[in-house]
C-alpha cells in the first residue's frame, strides 16, 4: 500500500475541519493563500490558528465573513430551536449548509495562539455580494479563475459536483438547476477549494477513510427541523459508498460540504493491518459538542508485505451487445484505468447465448469504470468482488535493441526473473522501423 493518508473521522467531518487537520499535517499554506487570493470572490479572509480542544492542540480554519453574510453557522443555541440576540454573534456559514450557521467556540476556555490572518479577498471581479444563490456552472468558473494545480481543480470540481447532485435529489430537481443556496456561499467555496489544494500539495493521492461518525436527532436549518444525518449528507453517502456510523451524541456531527470532500478524496476505507505514522494534524470543529469536534489526519506507512495487494473485480452477463460494442468499451475502460478487462462466452437461463464482462480495478476506480460500463453496454447491474492476491515484485525499466528503447516491466526476486516488454512500446518501433512484431518483442526480452 506504501504511503496514504488516513483521516479519522470519529467525530464526524466539516470542511474546515478538513482543511486544518491537512494544514497541521503540512500542507503548503503559501500555495493555499496564493490559490485563495486568484480567486474571483469578495467579503472574507482566512485565519489560521492554534486552539485547545479538550487539552488538545489543534489547528482551526476559519473564514471570517463581511457582515452582510454572517449567520447562525455554529451557533448551538439556533441549530437546537432557539433564537439568539444576534448583536454579539460572530458567524458565517462554514461548510456550506444554510443550517450551519454561526461561529462558536472557539469556546470560552479555548486558547487562541493565531499565526497569521490573511488579508481580505477585495478583488475588483465585479462580483456583487448579494449574489449567494449560485448554480453549479458559477461555482465551477469561480474555480476555473483559480491559479491552481489541475488536479486541485479536479478534486474541487469533484467535490462540488457530488454537493451538487446530493442537493438536487434532495430539493428533487437537477443539478443544472439546483440553487447553491446552502453551498454556494463564500465560505463554502474557500473551505472546498482550499481542502483540494491543501491535499494536492500534501502529494499523497492514497486516501484512507474507514469510517465518518454522525451524530443523532435533528437540527434546524433554512428549511425547518431535519433528522441528522440530514438528507443532502445521506444522499451523499448512499451515492459514493462511504461507510457511516451513527453515534448517541445529539447533533449534526457530519456537514454535507465535509461528507462531499470525503467522498472526493477517498481511495479505500481499510486501514493496513500494521503501519507506522509519519506526521499527525489535528483539525479543530466550531460547535461545542459533548466530545470535542476533532479530525485527525496521518501521514502512514503501510508494513505488510508489498508481494500482497487488493483487487477488485466487477463482473456482468450481458446477452444484448454486440461485439463492437463490447470492444468500444474496453478500450474506455483500460483508458480509465482498468487493470485488465475480458470477456468470453457463457449461456444464460433458457439457453440464451451472452457474454460475461470481467474488469479488474483498485477501489478508488470502482465508480467511473462501473459509469462506462452501464453508459456503454446493455447491462442493468453489475457485480462487485474484493478479492486478496500475492503478486511478484515488479518495476519498470528499459531494454535497449538494435531499433531503439522498449519500455518492459521486470519481476525480479529470489526464485524468478523474467521481463515483460510494453506492447505499446514495441508497436511503436514496429511501425516506425518496419521490424516484426516478435523480433522486436524477443530482442527486448534478451536486453
Amino acid at each position: 500500500m506504501g504511503k496514504s493518508i488516513y483521516l479519522e473521522c470519529e467525530t464526524g467531518i466539516s470542511g474546515d475541519m478538513c482543511v486544518a487537520a491537512l494544514l497541521d499535517l503540512g500542507a503548503n499554506k503559501d500555495v493555499l493563500e496564493k490559490v485563495l487570493k486568484s480567486l474571483p470572490l469578495d467579503g472574507y479572509k482566512t485565519s489560521i490558528s492554534r486552539v485547545k480542544k479538550s487539552g488538545l492542540d489543534c489547528l482551526d480554519f476559519d473564514v471570517i465573513l463581511d457582515e452582510k453574510y454572517e449567520n447562525h453557522d455554529h451557533d448551538m443555541e439556533y441549530l437546537y430551536g432557539h433564537e439568539l440576540n444576534h448583536d454579539h454573534q460572530h458567524g458565517h456559514n462554514h461548510d456550506g449548509h444554510s443550517h450551519e450557521h454561526a461561529h462558536d467556540e472557539h469556546n470560552h476556555d479555548n486558547e487562541h495562539n493565531h499565526e497569521h490572518v490573511h488579508d481580505e479577498h477585495s478583488h475588483d471581479h465585479n462580483h456583487e455580494h448579494s449574489h449567494v444563490h449560485r448554480h453549479l456552472s458559477d461555482v465551477i468558473d469561480i474555480i476555473n479563475a483559480g491559479d491552481m494545480t489541475e488536479n486541485a481543480r479536479k478534486l474541487a470540481i469533484k467535490a462540488f459536483t457530488i454537493l451538487g447532485e446530493a442537493e438536487a435529489k434532495a430539493h428533487g430537481t437537477t443539478i443544472e438547476e439546483v440553487h447553491f443556496h446552502e453551498v454556494g456561499a463564500v465560505d463554502s467555496i474557500v473551505d472546498v477549494i482550499a481542502a483540494a489544494v491543501c491535499l494536492d500539495s500534501l502529494g499523497i493521492e492514497d486516501v484512507i477513510i474507514p469510517v465518518i461518525k454522525e451524530g443523532s436527532g435533528s437540527v434546524r436549518c433554512a428549511h425547518g427541523i431535519l433528522p441528522v444525518p440530514v438528507p443532502a449528507v445521506s444522499n451523499i453517502v448512499a451515492a459514493n459508498g462511504l461507510m457511516l456510523g451513527i453515534t448517541d451524541m445529539k447533533g449534526e456531527l457530519v456537514t454535507p460540504t465535509g461528507a462531499a470532500l470525503a467522498a472526493t478524496f477517498k481511495t479505500s476505507d481499510r486501514l493496513p493491518g500494521r503501519f507506522s505514522v509519519e506526521k499527525i494534524g489535528l483539525g479543530a470543529g466550531k460547535r461545542a459538542y459533548e466530545r470535542p469536534s476533532i479530525v485527525r489526519a496521518m501521514i502512514i506507512n503501510s508494513a505488510e508485505s508489498d508481494t500482497e495487494d487488493e483487487i477488485w473485480k466487477l463482473e456482468s452477463n450481458i446477452d444484448d451487445s454486440t461485439g463492437e460494442a463490447l470492444g468500444y468499451c474496453m478500450e474506455k475502460l483500460l483508458a480509465a484505468g482498468a487493470r485488465d478487462v475480458h470477456y468470453f462466452p457463457v449461456f444464460m437461463k433458457k439457453n440464451r447465448p451472452a457474454y460475461q464482462l470481467n474488469v479488474l480495478c483498485k477501489e478508488k476506480d470502482i465508480e467511473k469504470l462501473s459509469e462506462i460500463i452501464f453508459k456503454e453496454t446493455t447491462t442493468i447491474g453489475i457485480r462487485r468482488l474484493k478479492m486478496d492476491r500475492t503478486i511478484l515484485k515488479r518495476y519498470m525499466d528499459e531494454a535497449l535493441t538494435k531499433w531503439g528503447k522498449v519500455k518492459v516491466k521486470v519481476c525480479d526476486n529470489d526464485f524468478v526473473h523474467r521481463v515483460y516488454p510494453e506492447y505499446d512500446s514495441v508497436k511503436e518501433i514496429c511501425d516506425k522501423t518496419g521490424a516484426g512484431f516478435q523480433e522486436v518483442y524477443n530482442a527486448a526480452v534478451k536486453g
